[in-house]
């Protein structure tokens, strides 16, 4: 056990140094010398994924978990596809062991790469998952900002007629029927319906945004991202509730 983890807090330390060298030799145009310490780099993932596998055998999902994370946010600014791969690699080893719980804050991290990368249609269907994983694990409160969180996703790329039928399907469920948060986007997609621009903005300035991950907050803070004036009374929205001026905080 003891090999297992130096070996996977080496691999974890060598990778994040071959992404630093490797950024180092770009800036110098070094090209030949940045090419194969990225490939180093990607080497030291395929062992970060291999040490985590090997945890998940002796029962330790947990430091599996730690040690590709750390991997994976060492990549994060120069090579962010391959550290969403190790972040979804360790969510699917976790969840597969019945460690759904511990995948959460990769969930997180994910998507706020997907963000980075503007690769919204990425972003929103991870959170739905994140949602589905957090239901089996009787985490309603996670569950519920992960709804949230997709259909303000869907929002900013200005997709209302799939931010409508994201929320339609969620509101399936009654753990997110019943919330806070299906309330907010109820709210906020009847501000779209109505065309009001500054009714948006003070719904993204409330108190169920604010609890939202930085990532999700920094989107919904810039909404309206087009025209919502086309969008007035041809949305046929009927389940509209009031907006909570209590919520606006």
């Amino acid at each position: 056990m003891l090999f297992i983890s130096n070996s996977a807090a080496d691999w974890s330390s060598a990778t994040s140094l071959y992404e630093q060298a490797a950024n180092r030799f770009r800036v110098a145009k070094d090209y030949e010398r940045s090419k194969a310490a990225y490939e180093k780099a990607s080497k030291g993932q395929e062992m970060l994924a291999s040490a985590s596998e090997l945890y998940i055998e002796c029962g330790r999902p947990q430091p599996a978990s730690d040690a590709v994370a750390k991997g994976a946010r060492a990549l994060e600014e120069t090579m962010p596809e391959e550290a969403i791969q190790l972040y979804t690699d360790v969510i699917t080893i976790l969840e597969e062991d019945g460690g759904g719980q511990m995948a959460f804050d990769l969930y997180r991290s994910a998507t706020a790469v997907y963000i980075k990368l503007e690769k919204y249609l990425d972003a929103a269907p991870l959170q739905l998952k994140f949602g589905l994983a957090a239901s089996k694990c009787n985490a309603t409160n996670s569950q519920c900002k992960a709804y949230l969180s997709a259909i303000i996703i869907y929002l900013y790329t200005n997709d209302y007629k799939q931010a409508e039928m994201c929320y339609n399907d969620c509101s399936q469920i009654d753990a997110f029927c019943k919330s806070d948060q299906n309330r907010c986007a109820s709210n906020l997609l009847a501000a779209y319906s109505d065309g009001d621009i500054e009714k948006i903005k003070r719904i993204a300035q409330s108190s169920s945004i604010s609890n939202l991950d930085h990532s999700m907050i920094r989107l919904a803070r810039k909404l309206p991202t087009g025209d919502v004036s086309a969008l007035k009374g041809n949305t046929g929205r009927q389940e509209d509730q009031p907006l909570d001026e209590n919520d606006l905080t």
